[in-house]
């Protein structure tokens, strides 16, 4: 029978070193794909106390306090080093300048924002590493499989010329040898495209909570105090057009 013959074993052994190279680089590309899967996933669930850590560090009773508890729920996150940034940010001014006057505030808020933006700039970069790998490994992979199905096939024609038995035994084997490396190319890119979709909306989501706990920070650490958004009642009401008409006719 023709699985008995044809398979993945007949098509190794019979392989050029083209064949084989493209073999050995999808299996490459695999083993680094999902690596990066299974570290990126780890993080991912480590990623899901840091809601809490933030919660612990606004709660806490001063600001040493609540560095700390940031650094035992969520050690090594980025919002454990934006809060340590901003603070030592903070620091560095009482130091060395005096903010009694309105020249002083101004450079003071300058100061502690660039010290923001540099730490979530660092953390930016920190989660973004190894999705390039993804996403290259996810778009490539399938080609690579391709080109592997396309020499084969020229190989696998080149043979049935050779031996002049164009009979479908002689081509149906060879041709579906071939076509393996496609599914394997496949096989490859498929779990990589997936990761890098879903580790890409996992960090936007990361970032937007960065961000907002970096405007807290800096709002405190220049005012005192932390922003704080305003109820729904006391939000401001939409101006209807009829509201509008009778404000043009006083004005």
């Amino acid at each position: 029978m023709l699985t008995d013959t044809f398979g993945l074993s007949h098509l190794w052994a019979q392989s050029d070193i083209v064949i084989k190279l493209v073999a050995f680089t999808l299996v490459v590309m695999s083993v680094a794909s999902w690596y990066l899967i299974a570290v990126r996933t780890t993080r991912q669930l480590r990623a899901r106390r840091f809601d809490s850590a933030v919660e612990g560090f606004w709660s806490a009773a001063s600001l040493d306090e609540g560095l700390r508890r940031v650094s035992q729920v969520a050690p090594d996150s980025p919002f454990e080093a934006l809060a340590r940034q901003g603070a030592a940010a903070a620091e560095h001014l009482r130091r060395h300048t005096a903010a009694d006057t309105l020249g002083g505030k101004l450079d003071a808020d300058e100061f502690v924002t660039r010290a923001l933006r540099k730490s979530i700039a660092l953390s930016t970069a920190q989660l973004e590493s190894g999705l390039t790998v993804l996403a290259s490994i996810g778009s490539t992979a399938p080609f690579v499989g391709l080109f592997g199905t396309v020499w084969g096939i020229y190989h696998a024609l080149i043979g049935i010329s050779t031996s002049g038995a164009a009979t479908l035994d002689k081509v149906a084997g060879p041709v579906g040898e071939a076509l393996i490396m496609t599914a394997f190319g496949l096989f490859v890119a498929i779990p990589a495209v997936l990761a890098y979709n879903t580790f890409t909306r996992a960090n936007r989501l990361e970032l937007s909570e960065l961000d907002a706990f970096a405007h807290d920070l800096l709002a405190w650490f220049t005012t005192g105090t932390r922003l704080a958004s305003a109820p729904a009642e006391q939000a401001p009401r939409a101006v209807t057009p009829a509201a509008a008409a009778k404000l043009a006719g006083a004005a």
